[in-house]
């Protein structure tokens, strides 16, 4: 008879060998839609106060049976590298980790508990079972630490009344839309559990405003946050700043004007509040600075204005001299310092890939964040905040087969009227100077997105290890339009979608042509959201494309802005409502040019997005369909602007890569 523990070596003999076959099947496969989907993906970073831990995520697939989700769970690794160690665990997602100032603690956001809604988690360091915190009954959305670690504040939606909930038991749940909104509200919680009964919890705010950031001073009597009118994603640029006394008392309204006044946080000494400003210019194609505001009220001063003048505050330096934000310059998403005197921003991250995630400790000594390249997974990095030398400190994908990738480049090309653009160029695996390939032009959304220095071997609706494993280059170009180059820049196509813009992509494509790289009869164009506006333009005006993927596309500018969440979007960018500009609409909507349309286009779509509204593709496709020209329509529930279930994203890879291939004539690698 077999011994117990002779029985549990065997097995785990047999669970390593099936885990090393399956990874030498993928191994011979090469880059596919199902193997880059193993790819973990990593979360932001919360260093605590003396630098000496950092607590991030791991977001795992889970695709087996029934389940399509990503599971989310908590890892902790100390800044010397000594130390990694899974801190939650279960079959709930864990996510928002943060150490309380003292060092005792670390909290979580979870929906692990009965109530099944996000609520503050707190896990003492010392060791132990995680504890629950709130008992927010619609949720909590954010949360932040008091400074002396004895109490939490956060924010929860309006939870339904009694009335409406008996009324949704009834069936009698009507909607009028743009009433009875349900508003984000602060709320305050001791951490510590009283000896009899429950915490208390205090509400400070209410009222018809919804809440969005907020801040605690150093000395925890106040709260500062930021608001809007309604919770409605188009009414953003409503933002005002206000404070409110932790321990309850009156509302003061600190910054109150015309635009977007957003993302307040206090200076370590406490007089000074940070924050952003569009300067009342409140355009989609967003471009605001950093102001510094007296906490105790007076005139707000502004500061030197970054490259891009798109960024997000990341904190205060230690010594309140100077603060860091987010920002991405070209292809790189880097730290920038931006000092508190007006002088003008440094970059703290130099060198390439993408720097993202970042926390600083409360000393001051220490930062980490989260490096990525085109060619290396994500991985936390820590470095002093003195001078910059990262230090890797994870390796979480180690597990992963390391397969030959197609390398990637940053090209750069002068577009039709001579501006300067710039792209990334993805090799196919194998690649061979001299040889032409097939080309896929991949264009980002936004319009105000970006292409950066991101691991191309990350699982995505985009499989671009996986496009460049079937032979095809990848061309993602920043067209006019895009962050990263400067307000002008991202401004550059107000009013001129599908023109300017779409002279930048196919000059793009004329580049990589005169490299040697491309195939000009192999030709194929696919893009989301804005991306699929561009694509479904495309394929309007030129038949050079052999093949085309519409993502989630706009191609009714007039439908889509009376049935989209952000019906200001549109307007802002051409100048006016479109019964003012009827002819404008017409001239930039592919559904007015479709007539006469021949390359072969897959239509993909989410049906519950409420950002581009699904009729948008069903308008292109029975266009399409009707004329006979080769179609496909493919549409996903439960699925928002972008897909979030696993199984869904490497789907639209499998059938993206099956599309092209199909129209190029190809069954597999070109070698």
């Amino acid at each position: 008879m077999i011994r117990p523990l002779i029985r549990f070596q065997l097995l785990l003999l047999l669970l390593f060998l099936s885990a090393f076959t399956l990874l030498a099947q993928d191994a011979g496969k090469g880059w596919t839609p199902e193997s880059m989907m193993k790819i973990k993906r990593v979360g932001g970073t919360s260093i605590s106060h003396d630098g000496k831990l950092i607590a991030y995520t791991v977001s795992v697939p889970q695709m087996e049976g029934e389940k399509s989700e990503f599971l989310t769970h908590i890892r902790v690794v100390s800044s010397d590298g000594t130390m990694n160690s899974q801190f939650t665990y279960g079959d709930k997602s864990c996510t928002n980790p943060a150490f309380s100032p003292d060092g005792t603690m670390l909290t979580f956001l979870s929906s692990r508990g009965t109530s099944g809604k996000n609520e503050v988690w707190v896990m003492k360091l010392s060791g132990g079972e995680a504890e629950q915190v709130t008992n927010a009954k619609a949720g909590v959305n954010t949360y932040a630490w008091s400074p002396d670690s004895k109490r939490i504040a956060y924010t929860m939606n309006d939870p339904e009344t009694d009335l409406e909930e008996k009324a949704k038991k009834e069936k009698r749940d009507m909607v009028v839309e743009g009433a009875n909104f349900k508003y984000s509200h602060l709320y305050v919680i001791p951490t510590a559990k009283p000896a009899q009964g429950a915490r208390k919890t205090l509400r400070l705010t209410g009222g018809n405003f919804h809440i969005g950031s907020f801040d605690w001073s150093p000395d925890g009597k106040t709260i500062v946050f930021a608001h809007q009118v309604t919770p409605q994603v188009d009414v953003w640029e409503s933002s005002d700043i206000s404070t409110v006394p932790s321990d309850s008392g009156a509302i003061r309204p600190l910054v109150v004007r015309k635009g977007s006044d957003a993302s307040p946080r206090f200076s370590p000494d406490g007089k000074w509040i940070a924050f952003t400003w569009d300067n009342g210019d409140s355009k989609w194609a967003r471009a605001y600075d950093l102001y510094l505001l007296p906490s105790g009220g007076g005139e707000a001063q502004k500061l030197a204005e970054t490259p891009d003048r798109s960024f997000g505050i990341v904190d205060w330096s230690h010594d309140g001299k100077s603060i860091y934000v987010s920002e991405v310059q070209g292809t790189v998403n880097r730290v920038f310092v931006v000092p508190t005197d007006g002088s003008r921003p440094t970059v703290l991250t130099t060198g390439e890939g993408n720097f993202s995630g970042a926390s600083f400790s409360g000393d001051g000594g220490t930062f980490a964040f989260i490096h990525q390249s085109s060619e290396s997974a994500p991985e936390i990095s820590v470095s002093p905040v003195t001078k910059f030398e990262p230090r890797k400190l994870t390796a979480i994908n180690a597990d992963v087969p390391s397969l030959p990738m197609g390398k990637t480049e940053v090209i750069r090309w002068k577009s039709k009227d001579g501006k300067e653009i710039e792209g990334l160029l993805t090799y196919p695996v194998g690649y061979k100077k001299g040889t032409r390939y097939p080309l896929i032009v991949n264009i980002h959304g936004g319009p105000a997105g970006v292409f950066t220095q991101s691991y191309t071997g990350a699982g995505s609706i985009y499989p671009l290890q996986a496009f460049a494993q079937q032979g095809y280059a990848i061309l993602r170009p920043n067209p006019r339009g895009s962050s990263g180059y400067g307000a002008e820049f991202r401004r550059a196509n107000i009013n001129d979608w599908g023109f300017g813009d779409y002279e930048d992509d196919q000059t793009g494509v004329d580049k990589v042509l005169e490299m040697g790289v491309a195939h000009r009869d192999s030709l194929v164009v696919c893009g989301w959201s804005y991306g699929g506006f561009m694509t479904s333009f495309t394929v309007t005006k030129t038949k050079r494309f052999k093949a085309a993927s519409v993502g989630a596309g706009v191609t009714n500018l007039m439908s889509f802005t009376g049935t989209a969440d952000i019906p200001s979007f549109l307007p802002s960018y051409f100048g006016g409502e479109f019964w003012d500009r009827m002819d404008t609409y017409v001239k930039h909507s592919a559904m007015f040019h479709i007539k006469g349309v021949s390359t072969p286009t897959q239509v993909i779509h989410g049906l519950s997005d409420v950002r581009v509204p699904p009729s948008q593709g069903y308008e292109f496709y029975t266009a399409l369909k009707r004329q006979g020209c080769p179609t496909e329509m493919i549409v996903y529930p439960r699925t928002p602007h972008g897909p979030q279930e696993p199984k869904f994203i490497q789907d639209i890879g499998d059938r993206m890569i099956a599309w092209f291939n199909k129209h190029l004539g190809r069954s597999g690698p070109a070698r």
